[in-house]
Order: C-alpha cells, then structure tokens, then sequence
C-alpha cells in the first residue's frame, strides 16, 4: 500500500469521526464523547498531513501549532462559563481569519491567469466569506464581552450602504477573474472585512446565538473553499460538514424564535426598549415580591418543580446551587426537572453546557417542546435569570416584537417564582406580563445568593 493510500485511508477515518462527532454533539448525553471522537480524527488527520508528499517548512508549521497550543489551552481551560459565548465566536472568527490566508497566499503564490476561472473563483470566495466570518465574529466577541453596547447599532441609510458594499464586492470579484489582479484582491480583503463588521452591527443581544451559529456556518464553508485551493478533501468535508449543520442549525434557532432568518439578521430586533423598569405597570398593577423563606416552604411542598434557566443563571454562575436545590428537592419527593429554550442565553446550546458542567443528570434537561406540555401539571415554575423566552406576549399580543416566538409556558404552572435582579426586561427591552400575574412570586437579588438561601429553606420545611 502506497503513502497517498495510507493518507487517504487515515483522511477518510477522521472525517467518519466528523460525523460521529456531529452525531454525539446532538445530545448533552453524548457531546462530550463526540467531542472526543472528533479531537481524535483531528489529531489523526493532522498526523496524516505531516506524511504528504511535497510538504515543506515543517519546522514552521510546528512552531505555529506549538504557539496555537500555547495561547488555546489556558484560553480554553480558564474561561468562566459566562464568557463561553465570546470564546466560540474569537474561536470560530480565527478559523475564518485562517481560511482566508490560505486563499489569499494560494492567489499570490500561483500564476491565476495558468488555471481554470473556477479554480480563481474558489479562492476568491475563501477570502469573502472568511474576511465576513472573521470581522463578524470580531465584532460579536465586542458585543458579548459589553465593549460595547449589546443593542442593535444602527444608522440612516445602513441598508442601502449594505447593497453598496455588496455591490462593490461583486464587481471586484469579476474584476479579479478578468485581470488576475493582486492589487484589487487586497482592495476586496478589505471590504469583506467592512462587510464583516456592518453585517453584524444591526444585530442585537436576543440574536446572538443565532449570529454565532451563522457565523459558524460561514467559517465552514470558508474552510470547503480552502479545502479545494489545496485539493485537500479532508478540508472539504469538514468545512462541508461544519457549513450544512451550522446553517440547519440556525435555521432551528430561527424557528424557534419564531422569526425568519432575515428578519433576525435585518430586523435590529431589540433596538427600542418600552419597558419601564419599574414594579408597578401603567394600569397600577404591582408586582408581589417574596422571601426566601417562603418560597423555600412552598417548594418543599410541591409535587413538580420545574426550573427554567436563562442567562441571568450564567451570569451568576449559579448552575451548582440550582443542582443542589434540584438535589435536594428530589431527596425530598418532589419531581424535579428543567426546562430548556432553544435561544436561553448567548449561544446555541448555552444552558445545555452550563448545566452539564454542574452534572445535572441528563434526563432532567428537557427542551421546550417536551417541557411545555408538563408545565400545566407543575407545582412552580422556578424561573432562574430567564426573561423573554417566559413572556407570555410571545403568546397573546400581536403587536409585541416577540409575537410569535415559541416560549416556555411557564404561565401555566400553578406558581410562578422569578429570581432576578431587578425589574430590568430582557434583550426585547419588553415588559414580561408574567411578572404582574397574581400567581408570581419575585425574589430580588443575585441568583446564586437566593438559591442558596432556598437550599437552606427546603431543608428547614
């Protein structure tokens, strides 16, 4: 058996780990096995290239990975679960960042006007949607890490500026494939990035984990265009694999927040916020707050709690209380599970990790559409840093931004308790009806104080 065949052969094993990996990732009870699987192809894969014939400046390529290395594992292993949004999208970013060098030192270092106009055109397409996926991903890191404002940033004209940028690149891709040239490629470099950067600054906080999903696709296909610049099928499949399930992916998330994907994208959804932030609404209706002693009671008391998670959780890294309160509710007779939105948090998956990284046993996570049909027999509705994705506005108002949306209906448990910090709204800037309804108990304050506080609670009812 010749090298090429043994290389192909392993090429052919790591994207079968690809897919099993994809597979394994479907499942917070498998993900982390499909994230071994799919390290392990990688690996192989990466091992495999070193062997292909021709390669030079191995050194270098060593020195690269060593310092990759170097930078990515305490990057990695040090993140707070609160910035695990940010460090997917600089993470994605780079890979988008890398496929457009591969294309632009495959341009400069080969004779364009020698191959086939298809051959240019795959190139050409790696530095758009790579410079996008990298300058995008940029500035969704700036927005999750609040350097600036997570809200939509938008401006007079933006849309017709959109189709101007847009058309300007069109004409210099054209205008490449003719001329061959280098001048006018760094000249679309730089638009891409441009492209990049407005893409993204429409797009409000509420959206983001269907942005970082899009963006993720983008960097896939970015990479297959890579993959055939350097005739390298391993590539191919993997960016294939990575651009079609980040694209069905966003697609999911675009259903389940009700909304289209252009209208998430060109929307600048959560622009306007109408909520006052007050505790007492235009009609006079109050809020009813609680303590944590009461609710401890009712609690210990319950036949069903249902706990539904949302940012406000991550931010608080509150996820090992809430296990513990579970833990201890379950110890005490009460059926306990959580109920998990689609789009809960700042990217797709968000509470599923979070949760994960607490140990919460897999069969408690239930997403919306199996959670849902059990919340009229619940108990208490436990609502942990969640906002829009309870609003029954989703549900009953047509005029409401997020009409629509498919939400968790807590509103149909018998109680109703809201841990929050303050009467601030959620990424929509709506209020939450549910806040006012008769049957919800507030518990103001930090969400792993409070749950705290409940833990000792049930355990002294």
């Amino acid at each position: 058996m010749s090298r090429g065949t043994v290389i192909d052969l392993c090429y052919l094993i790591a994207a079968i780990t690809f897919i099993l990996a994809l597979k394994g990732l479907s499942s917070p009870k498998h993900a982390r096995r499909g994230t071994l699987v799919g390290a392990a192809g990688m690996a192989l894969a990466i091992g495999a290239t070193f062997f292909r014939p021709g390669l030079s400046h191995i050194w270098l390529i060593v020195i690269a990975m060593v310092i990759g290395v170097v930078i990515a594992v305490p990057v990695a292993r040090l993140v707070k679960m609160t910035a695990m949004p940010q460090l997917v999208a600089i993470f994605n970013g780079v890979g988008g960042g890398a496929a457009a060098l591969v294309s632009i030192t495959e341009f400069i270092g080969t004779d364009t006007k020698q191959v086939a106009t298809y051959k240019v055109l795959e190139v050409l397409l790696g530095v758009l949607i790579g410079s996008v996926s990298f300058a995008g991903s940029a500035i969704a890191f700036i927005k999750l890490q609040e350097l600036i404002t997570g809200r939509p940033i938008t401006y007079p004209g933006q849309q017709v500026i959109n189709g101007i940028v847009g058309v300007i690149i069109v004409a210099l891709v054209f205008a490449i494939l003719v001329t061959s040239s280098t001048a006018l490629l760094w000249v679309l470099l730089g638009f891409s990035l441009v492209l990049g950067v407005i893409f993204v600054l429409p797009i409000g906080g509420a959206d983001v984990p269907v942005l970082i999903s899009l963006l993720n696709s983008f960097t896939g296909v970015a990479v297959a265009a890579s993959g055939f610049t350097l005739n390298n099928n391993l590539l191919i499949v993997a960016g294939t694999l990575v651009g079609a399930s980040g694209m069905l992916l966003t697609r999911m998330m675009s259903s389940a927040m009700g909304r289209s994907l252009p209208n998430i994208l060109f929307s600048a959804f959560g622009s306007v916020v109408t909520a006052s932030g007050a505790t007492e609404d235009a009609t006079g209706r109050s809020v009813r707050s609680g303590t944590a002693d009461d609710i401890g009671v009712l609690l210990a008391y319950s036949r069903k709690v249902v706990i539904i998670p949302g940012y406000g959780l991550a931010v608080a890294q509150a996820q090992h209380v809430a296990k513990e309160l579970a833990d201890t509710l379950t110890a005490k007779g009460v059926e306990v599970f959580y109920a998990i939105h689609p789009v809960a948090g700042r990217m797709p998956g968000h509470m599923n990790v979070l949760l994960a990284e607490a140990n919460v046993p897999y069969e408690q996570l239930k997403e919306m559409d199996e959670a849902n049909p059990e919340l009229a027999t619940a108990d208490v509705a436990l609502v942990v840093g969640a906002n829009d994705t309870v609003n029954p506005a989703a549900r009953n108002s047509p005029g409401s931004p997020i009409y629509g949306m498919p939400i968790i209906n807590a509103d149909q448990a018998t109680n109703v308790v809201f841990l929050k910090r303050s009467m601030r709204p959620g990424f929509a800037g709506i209020d939450n009806e549910l806040l006012y309804d008769p049957k919800t108990t507030l518990l103001f304050g930090d969400a792993k104080d409070t749950l705290t506080k409940l833990v000792a609670a049930v355990n002294a009812a």
